[in-house]
């Protein structure tokens, strides 16, 4: 999650077991976990800071799928998560669309939404995506890459009123800076970028995708 602009240093923080740790003991970390998630957000106190998404979650089947079944289970497990506590999800997906997709679709109308985390798909798996209500495309520096294809295809399959603004940071810095290390400040180059894409200015382009973060989490990023 950026840091928000509007209050420097300050962390909204998430949390879930990311596809690629699912290991043979994920079921007793994701029990932890949902300890941890629980308590956090029943307790009274302003500290610790409440959690704003289940997340990072999902499938990446790009190295292995020895773990296959396990991380379908343990993602599952934190769909009941986002419909229990109403976060949403903050989904890492490699891979893996059409399992993911199977995985979701039964849950589609209890889901609070989230965002498909560093979107660098095609306009029909953009369509895929988005045929799940309330749920975002989160762009970032690949956008930027000359290769990039997304320049032309999220115009033409994505509203603005489904997209956020990320970086991964410290991965997949944009252009001027890629091959360096990535920092959140580098999303005004994603944000420069996809406002020419989309024909509107960056100041209009803010404004939605800020509205977008706010209408998910909860958060006031302007």
């Amino acid at each position: 999650m950026e840091v928000s602009r509007a209050n420097p240093g300050y962390c909204f923080p998430m949390i879930g077991l990311q596809p690629e740790e699912v290991k043979d003991d994920w079921v007793d970390v994701l029990a932890l976990m949902k300890q941890r998630l629980h308590t956090n957000l029943k307790s009274e106190s302003h500290t610790p800071l409440k959690y704003i998404a289940v997340g990072e979650c999902g499938l990446d089947f790009y190295w292995s799928r020895e773990y296959e079944k396990a991380q379908l289970a343990a993602f599952e497990e934190q769909i009941h998560w986002s419909i229990e506590y109403r976060l949403p999800l903050m989904i890492h997906c490699r891979k893996a669309q059409n399992e993911m997709l199977r995985v979701m679709k039964p849950y589609a109308k209890e889901l609070p939404g989230g965002v498909f985390h560093c979107f660098t798909g095609n306009s029909k798996e953009a369509e895929a995506f988005l045929s799940l209500d309330r749920f975002c495309l989160g762009i970032g520096g690949v956008s930027t890459f000359k290769s990039s294809h997304l320049r032309e295809d999220l115009p033409a399959a994505v509203p603005l009123d489904r997209i956020v603004l990320e970086t991964d940071s410290p991965y997949m810095a944009p252009v001027p800076h890629r091959g360096k290390r990535n920092e959140s400040a580098f999303v005004k180059y994603v944000l420069e970028e996809l406002a020419q894409s989309y024909g509107v200015s960056p100041h209009e382009l803010a404004t939605i995708t800020n509205a977008n973060v706010f209408r998910l989490f909860g958060v006031d990023v302007s």
